[in-house]
């Protein structure tokens, strides 16, 4: 029987995967041929959504993008055997936007079965845990600790240090709280994880809790992801039943189970505290800092409060060593990081790759310049609240360090590309404009910084008295950098600041008003 594989990921979904897969089973029934077709995750190649792969003895062929009604000329040209046909781009892994990748957290992705035990540790699922039950909790951290892995989510943190805080803080009970609250633009790694290697998560989180003692999970997920949500959903009962979770996992002694919350769509409670108040029952908003979350986080104990992309890379760390991991990266960004294309871009889709591809190379290298054909001229990293980077800036390296040198952010690896039709000066309004819905309101930086600052831009581009408006600009978001509570009001200046002094000509008066 031959296997055909075709995505369940939402992006395939978006462009008709579910009737290509339809499509492929009555045109195998109607022509007496025998097929298996497995719904799989998102290669990462959007792209070519829907791509469908066959499996043959060269390895797995795709295809795509491919429409219902290409479907019968692809049985008519050998589909089952991976014959040639226009859509045919040979074997996946050779694809040019694929075989430059470094793929260690999303080695499976698009591969295999997101519900199946059999093919994750078929594809070395359960080793890392495997290990850390071996070595036990303080090795654990070390190894976390050595290969250098930080925080995916954003801000960095190293997770071997947070794990040990959380470790070695006295409670009579700890949590692991994993961030899938995705609410960045242009982000969709998270996602991924969830609806196409599901079990690579509940193995991190595993993995964290045996390391500080946790014996219960969270993971919060954001409201917009229902298909995550019930793929995550049917992996954790999977995991229960197969020794994974539960009282004693694999027989070592340790409980551990995870339990999946859904948020509500408040952009704010992707702040870690903002995200425990929510996890508690409460209003979503930003507790004061400290008691840091790892000293009193969920329900006051000691927590662990990583995202979905750090907790899933711990796997390969223990599986494969921390000096492998370490030996990927530059400076002290160590590892791979999963790079989401988006916005005007030729291809834009995930690309995994160590740290230290320059900006330039990523965007017009890997994902073919712009979608329009136009020049790019901007390109947003670190979503609605990450710096603007000119062309002039393309030389940076995708580090932590050498973006913050120049005033930006990595953020959570999202990149959006823009030609040079866009308006930076309504880009920058469109920034203060989202902290201002999306503030939590505890804190006046943020709460009524963001409304002025929507007030001073208008006043700019309308001519109303533009050096001194310009300098109350700068002046706002200063002091909502420096003031706010959290980093919804403290990142909205990058945005901003960034549109001002890299494209001051966008902020040249459009009309004059009637009166000053």
């Amino acid at each position: 029987m031959t296997k055909i594989f075709i995505p369940k990921d939402v992006a395939a979904l978006a462009v008709g995967a579910d009737r290509i897969a339809a499509k492929v089973a009555a045109e195998a029934q109607a022509r007496g041929q025998s097929v298996e077709i497995v719904r799989t995750g998102s290669r990462g190649m959007f792209f070519l959504e829907p791509l469908i792969e066959v499996e043959t003895e060269r390895g797995r062929i795709g295809y795509g993008p491919v429409k219902v009604s290409d479907v019968a000329a692809l049985f008519d040209a050998g589909l089952m055997s991976g014959g040639d046909h226009p859509l045919r781009i040979g074997r996946t892994e050779d694809h040019p936007f694929f075989i430059r990748q470094t793929r260690l957290t999303f080695a499976r992705c698009g591969v295999i079965d997101p519900v199946s035990l059999a093919d994750y540790a078929a594809h070395e699922g359960w080793r890392g845990l495997a290990r850390a039950i071996e070595i036990g909790p303080a090795s654990t951290i070390a190894e976390v600790t050595k290969s250098g892995l930080r925080g995916r989510g954003g801000a960095g943190f190293p997770t071997g240090i947070k794990w040990k805080t959380v470790a070695d803080a006295p409670a009579d009970r700890r949590y692991i709280v994993c961030n899938a609250d995705e609410g960045d633009s242009g982000t969709f790694a998270d996602r991924m994880i969830m609806e196409g290697d599901p079990f690579a998560l509940i193995e991190g989180m595993t993995i964290a809790a045996i390391a500080v003692g946790a014996s219960k999970g969270y993971v919060y997920c954001r409201s917009e992801y229902p298909h995550a949500a019930k793929t995550f959903s049917q992996a954790l009962d999977v995991a229960r039943a197969g020794g994974y979770l539960g009282a004693d996992i694999l027989g070592s002694g340790h409980a551990f189970d995870i339990e999946l919350r859904m948020g509500a769509g408040a952009y704010v409670c992707g702040e870690e505290t903002a995200l425990l108040e929510s996890l508690e029952g409460k209003r979503g908003i930003v507790r004061a800092k400290p008691p840091l979350p790892a000293h009193k986080g969920l329900f006051g104990r000691p927590t662990v409060v990583n995202n979905v992309l750090s907790l899933v890379a711990v796997p390969t760390v223990l599986d494969k060593g921390a000096e492998f991991y370490a030996g990927f990266g530059m400076g002290r960004s160590r590892g791979t990081m999963p790079l989401q294309i988006a916005g005007n871009v030729r291809y834009g889709g995930l690309f995994e790759t160590a740290f230290g591809l320059t900006l330039g190379e990523i965007v017009e290298e890997i994902g073919g310049g712009t979608a329009s054909g136009r020049p790019v001229r901007a390109v947003q990293c670190g979503g609605p609240l990450g710096a603007y980077f000119p062309v002039s800036l393309f030389d940076t390296p995708f580090d932590y360090e050498a973006f913050a040198a120049r005033d930006g952010l990595i953020g959570h690896g999202g990149l959006v590309v823009f030609d040079d039709t866009v308006d930076m000066a309504q880009m920058a309004r469109f920034a203060m404009e989202f902290c201002a819905i999306e503030s939590c309101g505890k804190c006046t930086p943020c709460r009524i910084g963001s409304t002025r600052g929507v007030e001073v831009i208008d006043r700019i581009v309308g001519g109303v008295k533009g050096a001194e408006n310009i300098a109350l600009l700068e002046d706002l978001c200063q002091t909502m950098k420096f003031g706010s509570l959290c980093a919804l009001g403290g990142f909205a200046p990058y945005p901003v600041l960034s549109a001002l002094h890299h494209f001051p000509e966008d902020f040249a008066p459009r009309h004059a008003l009637a009166a000053e």
